[in-house]
C-alpha cells in the first residue's frame, strides 16, 4: 500500500493503546462518506461568501482526521504544488496599492483553501476508488440538476422571484454569474452521457438521456457562449474516447444509433427554446459579435495589457489590482491573471498544477484499465474548461479544483492497481 506507513503505524499503536479511538475513527470512517456527499451537493449554492461549500469542506476536513483517511505518496506531488504556491501567492498579497491588504489576504487565502480541497479529495477517492467516485458524481448531479432546474424554471418565469436566478436576462440559478453556472453543469452531463451511451436497459437510457437533457436546456438558458461550446466540445470528445477506446463491437452500433437519436432530440428542443421570442432575441444577441470582446479596453485588448504588467512585476501586484489601474474590467484569461495576481513564482505553479493534471488525466486515457471509463468524462471537461480559461477567470471556481483533485485521485488508484480489465458494473459511474 502506498499511504504513508509511518503514520498509519502511528495510528495502529495508538489504538491498541487508546481502544476509545478506534471507536471513534469506526464511527468517523461511515460519517465521512455522508460528509464528502454534502459537501459536493452544496457546491451548486453559492450566492454568499463564504458558501455552504467552504463551510461543508471543514466538515469534512475534520471528520477526515478522526476517519484517519490516507494520504498516498503519488499524491504528494499535488500538496507540493500547494506548499510552493503558498508564499509567492502570500508575497503578492503585500504588493497591493489600490485594494486593501486584507481584502487581497481574503481573495488569495480562498485559493489556497480551495487548492486544499483537491488534496483532500484526491486523497479521498484514491482509497475505495469506485464506491466513492459513484457517491460524489451523485452528489454533483442531484446539485447540478436542482441548479438546472431553478435556472429553467426561473428563466420562463414559472416560479416565484425569478429574479433573483437570473443576471441581465440569462439564468444563473444560485450562481453569482451565468459564466460559473454554465460549466458547472458539464461534468454531470458527461457522466450522464456516457452511462446513456453504454446503457444495457431502457430504465437507464432514460433516466441518463433525461439528466443529459435537463443539464443541456440549463447550460443554454445560461446564455454563455463558452459554457455552450465547453458542453459541445466536451460531449463530443465523450463521444469519440468512449467509441474509440471502450465500445465493443455491437456498442458501437448503438452509440451511433444513440447518438443520431440524441442529437435529434436535443435539436428538438432546441428548436422549441428558439421559438420562444425573448429566448431568440437573446440567442441572436450572444452569437453576435460583441463589442465586449474588441478594442484595446475589449477582452483581448485587456489581456495583452495585462500580461505586460504581469512582466513588469515578478512578485505581482495582488488581486483586485488590475481593475483599479488603467482598465476597469478585469483580463479573463486565468494563465495572464495568476501571474500579476500571485507573482511569477505563483503562477509557474500554477501552470506546472495544470499541465501535471493534464498529463496523468493523458495517461489514464492512454492505458486500459478499470478506471479509464471513469477518466473520460473528468479529462472531456477538464480539457475544455481549461481551454476555456484562456477567456475566463477560473482560479476561483469550485468545481475546477475538484475536478484536480479527482484526476489526481483516479491517476493514484490506477497505479496502484494493475488490472487491465474490470466488470462494466464497476467501471461505469
Amino acid at each position: 500500500m502506498s499511504s504513508f506507513g509511518t503514520t498509519q503505524l502511528a495510528m495502529g499503536e495508538a489504538e491498541r493503546e487508546m481502544p476509545g479511538l478506534e471507536f471513534v475513527r469506526s464511527r468517523a470512517a461511515r460519517a465521512l462518506d455522508w460528509a464528502v456527499a454534502l459537501w459536493v451537493f452544496s457546491g451548486f449554492f453559492v450566492f454568499v461568501e463564504p458558501s455552504p461549500y467552504e463551510l461543508t469542506f471543514l466538515l469534512v476536513l475534520a471528520v477526515s482526521i478522526l476517519a484517519g483517511l490516507g494520504l498516498f505518496r503519488s499524491t504528494l506531488g499535488l500538496l507540493g504544488i500547494i506548499l510552493a504556491f503558498t508564499p509567492f501567492a502570500l508575497i503578492a498579497v503585500f504588493q497591493v496599492r489600490h485594494t486593501s491588504v486584507t481584502d487581497a489576504l481574503i481573495f488569495t487565502l480562498v485559493t489556497i483553501f480551495l487548492l486544499l480541497t483537491s488534496y483532500v479529495a484526491a486523497n479521498y477517492v484514491a482509497e475505495k476508488t469506485v464506491p466513492r467516485m459513484r457517491l460524489v458524481v451523485a452528489a454533483y448531479t442531484v446539485a447540478a440538476v436542482l441548479a438546472a432546474a431553478i435556472a429553467i424554471l426561473a428563466y420562463l418565469r414559472l416560479m416565484p422571484a425569478s429574479d433573483l436566478f437570473l443576471l441581465y436576462g440569462r439564468a444563473r440559478a444560485t450562481f453569482k454569474d451565468p459564466n460559473v453556472f454554465g460549466p458547472f453543469l458539464v461534468l454531470p452531463a458527461m457522466y450522464a452521457l456516457q452511462r446513456l451511451l453504454l446503457a444495457n436497459s431502457l430504465k437507464t437510457m432514460v433516466l441518463s438521456g433525461t439528466v443529459y437533457l435537463v443539464l443541456f436546456v440549463g447550460v443554454f438558458v445560461s446564455f454563455s457562449r463558452a459554457a455552450w461550446g465547453h458542453f459541445a466540445a466536451s460531449s463530443l470528445i465523450v463521444l469519440a474516447l468512449v467509441f474509440l477506446l471502450e465500445a465493443g463491437g455491437r456498442e458501437k452500433v448503438r452509440i451511433i444509433l444513440v447518438s443520431i437519436a440524441g442529437a435529434l432530440m436535443l435539436l428538438v428542443a432546441l428548436a422549441g427554446l428558439l421559438s420562444i421570442p425573448a429566448v431568440a432575441d437573446l440567442f441572436e444577441t450572444r452569437t453576435a459579435s460583441q463589442n465586449y470582446d474588441t478594442g484595446e479596453t475589449g477582452r483581448f485588448g485587456r489581456q495583452g495589457y495585462a500580461f505586460e504588467l504581469a512582466l513588469e512585476h515578478p512578485w505581482g501586484i495582488g488581486p483586485g489590482e488590475f481593475s483599479q489601474l488603467r482598465i476597469m474590467e478585469e483580463p479573463h484569461n486565468v494563465y495572464v491573471t495568476v501571474l500579476h495576481v500571485y507573482g511569477w513564482g505563483g503562477g509557474v505553479m500554477f501552470y506546472v498544477l495544470i499541465g501535471l493534471s493534464l498529463w496523468k488525466g493523458a495517461l489514464l486515457l492512454a492505458r486500459p484499465s478499470p478506471y479509464r471509463l471513469m477518466a473520460i468524462p473528468l479529462m472531456a471537461t477538464f480539457t475544455m474548461v481549461m481551454l476555456e480559461s484562456a477567456i475566463i477567470d477560473s482560479d476561483h471556481w469550485r468545481h475546477v479544483y475538484l475536478l484536480i483533485g479527482l484526476i489526481w485521485g483516479l491517476s493514484s488508484a490506477a497505479g496502484r492497481d494493475l488490472r487491465l480489465w474490470a466488470p462494466r458494473t464497476e467501471t461505469v459511474i
